[in-house]
């Protein structure tokens, strides 16, 4: 196949004046190697696009691909991840990964959980904070988690995102809807063992890659899959496959959270376990990472025994029979 590749890369907004915490979510020159060489092994022609506004100069030129893999972020709002696909619609051109509604619902934590938990799947509860006149309402119970409402990479997630003091909340919060300029998302905070899910397929043949606990080490931020602790996995994390029955629920939750949300071709979704050892639905992502080493999808497949070639060859083949 023809394959467009779009993307974000990190180091050309650094370039252009923004800042780290800005672009973290952006992939590196090293995860544009990885698969675009990858591709190449695969026997696709890989035709490098850029970011979404030049995807669409070429579009407008007439240009056309047998399928976009496209990986960008966008930049701006809580839709921004469905830009390049709605784009990609808008000129009939076919692609990998999910749609818009699925990209902008997975973004927003809060919509995400509504249709989850429609769907009968466990998830800790929560409220949506837009102003501070807010703040005195919320009655759930301590401990918190306070988090920006559509970041990604653990992005807002930190030390003083656990508040175990209720009259320590009204601070927590003021500094995140100053620093992120958007609503926050309060929820009950799970105190169990964290997980990832990765899936492949489209529904109803919805595969699992494998399950995988996530380990803080000693040297970690104490508790919280902090953005730096996600930054700094190799010396601070380690990666667990898990095979019990506790990793078969997670399973079974990750794929009809999957199939709720629509994801299509591949996505990796968060499960956190209350004290009793439940899992509970944390957020799911349709465009997971794909660094090689680093990103949690590929250590999913490695852990399972399946190479990276591999992995991005059963998403291309999920696409592949999708579009037929």
């Amino acid at each position: 196949m023809r394959i467009g590749f779009v993307y974000d890369l990190r180091d050309d907004y650094l370039k252009e004046g923004f800042s780290a915490e800005d672009v973290v979510e952006f992939d590196t020159g090293d995860t544009l190697n990885h698969i675009e060489e990858a591709l190449n092994r695969l026997g696709h022609e890989v035709e490098r696009i850029g970011r979404g506004q030049q995807l669409a100069r070429h579009l407008v030129q007439g240009r056309r691909w047998d399928a976009v893999f496209s990986i960008a972020e966008g930049l701006h709002g809580r839709s921004r991840e469905a830009q390049v696909p709605a784009v990609l619609e808008l000129f009939g051109q076919p692609y990998l990964f999910s749609d818009p509604l699925t990209m902008a619902l997975t973004l927003d934590k809060a919509m995400a959980k509504r249709v989850v938990h429609a769907a009968g799947i466990p998830t800790a509860p929560w409220r949506v904070v837009s102003s501070m006149a807010e703040v005195a309402s919320i009655d759930l119970p301590l401990p918190l988690f306070v988090k920006p409402l559509w970041e990604g990479t653990g992005k807002g997630c930190d030390l003083q995102s656990l508040v175990r003091d209720r009259d320590a909340l009204p601070r927590v919060i003021a500094a995140k809807l100053e620093r992120f300029r958007q609503p926050v998302l309060v929820e009950t905070f799970l105190s169990g063992r964290e997980f990832t899910v990765g899936l492949i397929g489209n529904a109803p043949d919805v595969r699992p890659l494998g399950v995988m606990e996530i380990h803080l080490n000693d040297q970690a931020d104490a508790e919280v899959y902090t953005m730096t602790n996600k930054e700094l996995s190799e010396s601070r994390v380690s990666y667990r496959r898990v095979t019990d029955a506790l990793g078969e629920r997670i399973i079974q939750l990750g794929q009809e959270a999957f199939m709720a949300l629509g994801c299509r071709d591949v996505a990796r979704l968060d499960f956190r376990c209350d004290a009793a050892g439940n899992p509970h639905f944390l957020e799911a992502n349709p465009l997971p990472g794909l660094h090689r080493t680093h990103s949690d999808l590929p250590i999913i497949a490695g852990l399972v025994g399946v190479s990276y070639d591999d992995l991005l060859g059963m998403i291309l083949e999920a696409g592949r029979r999708r579009l037929e």
